[in-house]
Parts: C-alpha cells; sequence; structure tokens
C-alpha cells in the first residue's frame, strides 16, 4: 500500500514531536525539576509504524511504559504528558497518582497499566476475548520490551491469545537490553518471534528502526485481526540509546562505542534521509517541523509548571466505588 505524501510527512512529524519531549524531559530531570523519566527514545519507528496502522478511538491500545510516540498518535497530548511528569492535578493517567509513563486515556481506550512488567498481557488478552464475544471488529495492541518476555504473564496471555484467536497483536520493542541485562543472557534463540510457533500463531521479526517495514508489518497483522485470523507476534528489533531510566548507569553494562554504533541507526535521521531522498522533506519543511515542535514543547512545560498540584484528600479516590443507597 503506498503511503500519501501527507501521511509520510504525519509520521516523521509523530517521531520528531515524541523525540523533543523526551529529550525535555531528561532535560527536566538534570534540573532537578521532576524526579523521574523513563524514555522512549530509539523507539519511535516501532511506535509510529504501528499507530499509523491502527484506528485511536475504536481500536484499544495497553501499552507499556515507552510508548511515549505511541500514545501521542492515540491523542495524549504534550500537555498532559508534561502533566504526568510534573505530577500535576488533571494528569490522565491516573490523576497524578501513578509514576510518568505509566499510560491510560480513558478517551482513547487506552487501558492503564502497573509498574510490574508484562501484566498488560493478559490484560489485552481478556479485552480481546470481550471484543470476540461482542463481534466488534476492534483491535486491541499491547506494548511491550524484550526482558518482559520472561515472564509468566506473557506466555499466559498469548497462549490465551492463540486458543481463543483473539483479534490481539503484541509487539516486542527489542531494544536489546533487559535494564542490564542483554537478549542472549535471557534467552536461547535468536528472536523472540521465534516463539510464536509454540504457541500456534503468526510472528515476524521487522526492522524496528525502519518506521515503513513496521507500518507494513502491523498492516498485515491488523488486517488478519480485524478478520477473524487471530493473534499476531510481532518483534521489532531497535536500541535504546539512553539510559533504561533515569535512575540507570549504563555505562556499567554496555560500551560508549557499541552506543555510537547504533545511534548511526537512529531512526528519525533514517526516515529523515528516506524523505529527503524522495524530495519529500525540503530542509525549510524540516525547519518549520522542528519550530512548531519547540513551540508544543515549550508550552506543555509552561502550562505543567503552572498547574496546581492535586489536593491531598484526593489520594482516598477513585479507589472505591461510591456507597450506594437504598430507600
Amino acid at each position: 500500500m503506498e503511503l500519501s505524501k501527507e501521511t509520510l510527512l504525519a509520521m516523521y512529524y509523530a517521531m520528531l514531536r515524541s523525540r523533543r519531549l523526551d529529550e525535555r524531559a531528561w532535560v527536566l530531570h538534570r534540573q532537578g525539576k521532576i524526579v523521574f523519566h523513563i524514555s522512549g527514545m530509539g523507539h519511535e519507528a516501532a511506535q509510529v509504524g504501528a499507530a499509523f496502522a491502527l484506528k485511536p478511538g475504536k481500536d484499544w491500545l495497553v501499552p507499556y511504559y515507552r510508548d511515549l510516540a505511541l500514545m501521542l498518535c492515540f491523542g495524549l497530548t504534550p500537555r498532559e504528558f508534561m502533566l504526568s511528569l510534573f505530577g500535576k492535578q488533571s494528569e490522565a493517567s491516573s490523576g497524578a497518582r501513578q509514576m510518568p509513563s505509566h499510560f491510560g486515556l480513558r478517551r482513547a481506550n487506552v487501558v492503564s497499566t502497573s509498574a510490574p512488567v508484562a501484566t498488560q498481557i493478559p490484560h489485552a488478552a481478556g479485552i480481546g476475548l470481550g471484543m470476540k464475544m461482542r463481534g466488534d471488529d476492534a483491535v486491541v495492541v499491547t506494548g511491550i520490551g524484550e526482558g518482559s518476555t520472561s515472564q509468566g504473564e506473557w506466555y499466559e496471555g498469548l497462549n490465551w491469545a492463540a486458543v481463543h484467536k483473539l483479534p490481539m497483536i503484541c509487539i516486542v520493542q527489542n531494544n536489546q537490553y533487559a535494564i542490564s541485562v542483554p537478549s542472549h543472557k535471557q534467552m536461547a534463540i535468536p528472536n523472540v518471534a521465534d516463539r510464536a510457533a509454540a504457541f500456534g500463531m503468526p510472528g515476524a521479526v521487522v526492522d524496528g528502526n525502519d518506521v515503513l517495514a513496521v507500518y507494513r508489518v502491523m498492516m498485515d497483522a491488523v488486517t488478519r485481526a480485524r478478520t477473524g485470523g487471530g493473534p499476531t507476534l510481532i518483534e521489532a528489533k531497535t536500541y535504546r540509546p539512553v539510559p533504561h531510566s533515569s535512575d540507570d548507569d549504563d555505562r556499567s553494562y554496555r560500551t560508549r562505542e557499541e552506543v555510537a554504533e547504533w545511534k548511526k541507526r537512529d531512526p528519525i535521521l533514517l526516515f529523515k534521509g528516506y524523505l529527503e531522498s524522495k524530495g519529500r522533506l525540503p530542509p525549510a519543511l524540516n525547519d518549520d517541523y522542528e519550530t512548531r515542535v519547540l513551540a508544543e514543547v515549550d508550552d506543555a512545560q509552561k502550562f505543567a509548571e503552572a498547574a496546581p498540584y492535586p489536593a491531598i484528600e484526593s489520594a482516598f479516590g477513585p479507589v472505591y466505588a461510591a456507597e450506594a443507597h437504598h430507600a
């Protein structure tokens, strides 16, 4: 399927906006203005490629903490992201009760996740079962890192999805490290997607730094899910060029040379080069995009810094259902 110039440029803008927001979050942390950040840098192609194959508002998403670009495509605003970083009132995921980047967005069918990894997999399978029982043609997508595939919930959720042929897609964003543990110390096979055969579902390995390759693989999986063909396991191979989180020092487990080599395959630089080679992204347009993105990031930061913190008493709700009063 040939994508229009407008769609290609929208993909590029989505990747650029996520990256610049991510970079600003690191700066804010180093300035002591926020207490925690966990990054999606390097994952933009995997997430934007996936998002553009979906129908936000109709399809469902059960994300993981690196899914910033995917969340922005589903309708999370830069202001809402900044509110989560600062823990301010009206934060969209949890009302400032949850850690930053533990995403949820009720209006966009994004189900909130928690810090223990892989717990979102059985949740996604349950949503997929509900869709199938109701006869919906929607798709549920969940993102995960390759480290989470060592968890039992991952196996249980995917097995359930395969047995019941659920409209579920699991995107494993393999960035080579589960915090400090490299992939070869977690699995004795070269690809996470090789495990798809054991579940009885299709598996695909794709270059996670190539947004168009991810889009094509994702479109196949979405079509399969919508037409009753069941789930798909996608492994997008990419790299995390920054520490696991703001609390991590990645110099203890990988060399600077390794990081520098992977940075040559930065997904945004690769896509920018592709668009330039096709005459779709002249320098003036790229400069305009950078200016627009910077204005969005600056606005979001100012908005969040000026926003009030939630009232202390709001910590008690909404946790429990309201008490029913009967006559």
